[in-house]
């Protein structure tokens, strides 16, 4: 199996949200604002193949569905569709994706799934040969949101999939799709019923999957929401967020379980650190990759 980061549409947001109650004199030091207090972000998937016999995409990305006047408010930089574009550099194209791996359904990590914006046009789905795997529980809050995130979701997103006859609803922590290659971890303080996939690397001499790798999605969004405090303005629960955050680097750091990030504009994949006062860090940092084997 091989593995190859694949770029979306990029974002700039503002800085603000995306660090929640960190002040702007700390999370300016890590990423620079620009005049409008935003700062760059990726909308970064994951390609996997062969994995379970399958060619597998970890999220879409943003993509070009929105409208002009929509893509300025949500400050998404590329009119063009990049994550086709990404594709195509890798080999691919979205007619083999046999399967895609949706974290949950905000527009910024299922909104690849659509076809670029033309005016006069009804949204339409890509990736015609793929299963959609969504989490249960984040589904039901996908097609009944509450006041505070409906804006996250796209409304004629869930109708398609539905449509599709080829929306599979995961509900513990494996898919039909994928079996046992890839594990789910759930979590509720960004969104409800959040997935985490993680591939799943050889077992060590306990049974345990040691190595492999984790799509950390909205939990940890790039390097610095690892620092265990830090949060988005986006987040549901933030103290929420914090618990599940530790235990998850916890877990990844005893399994030495790679990260691998969606929103950071320079880094894709690192390893888990902790120092001795207790704070989690990264090292061997990857700004991408191309035909990359999965760590031991």
């Amino acid at each position: 199996m091989k593995l190859w980061s694949i770029m979306g549409n990029s974002q700039r947001l503002d800085g603000g949200a995306m660090f929640g109650n960190a002040p702007r004199a700390m999370w300016a030091k890590w990423v620079a604002p620009d005049e409008q207090n935003r700062i760059p972000l990726a909308c970064r998937a994951l390609l996997a193949s062969p994995l379970n016999g399958k060619t597998v995409l970890f999220e879409t990305g943003i993509g070009a569905f929105f409208e002009p006047k929509m893509r300025e408010r949500y400050g998404v930089v590329e009119s063009e569709h990049v994550l086709l574009e990404s594709l195509a550099k890798a080999g691919f194209s979205h007619e083999d994706v046999d399967v895609v791996v949706l974290s949950h359904l905000h527009f910024d990590h299922a909104g690849g799934l659509l076809a670029p914006w033309k005016e006069g046009e009804a949204p339409s789905l890509l990736f015609p040969n793929a299963t959609f795997v969504v989490g249960a529980e984040h589904w039901q809050r996908a097609v009944d949101p509450h006041s505070r995130d409906r804006a996250s979701f796209i409304p004629e997103l869930a109708p398609l999939l539905e449509a599709s006859g080829r929306l599979e609803l995961v509900d513990g922590p494996h898919c039909r799709a994928l079996g046992d290659s890839v594990r789910f971890h759930l979590s509720q303080g960004h969104t409800p019923g959040l997935l985490l996939a993680e591939i799943v690397g050889a077992p060590d001499a306990s049974g345990q999957p040691h190595g492999g790798l984790v799509f950390c999605a909205d939990l940890i969004p790039g390097r610095h929401w690892v620092h265990v405090p830090i949060t988005m303005g986006y987040d549901r629960f933030p103290e929420m967020v914090i618990d599940e955050k530790r235990a998850f680097l916890e877990d990844k750091l005893a399994r030495n379980v790679h990260l691998y990030f969606t929103h950071d504009h320079e880094c894709a994949l690192a390893q888990v650190t902790k120092d001795e006062k207790g704070r989690f860090g990264t090292t061997h940092e990857v700004a991408e990759l191309s035909a990359r084997s999965l760590a031991a």
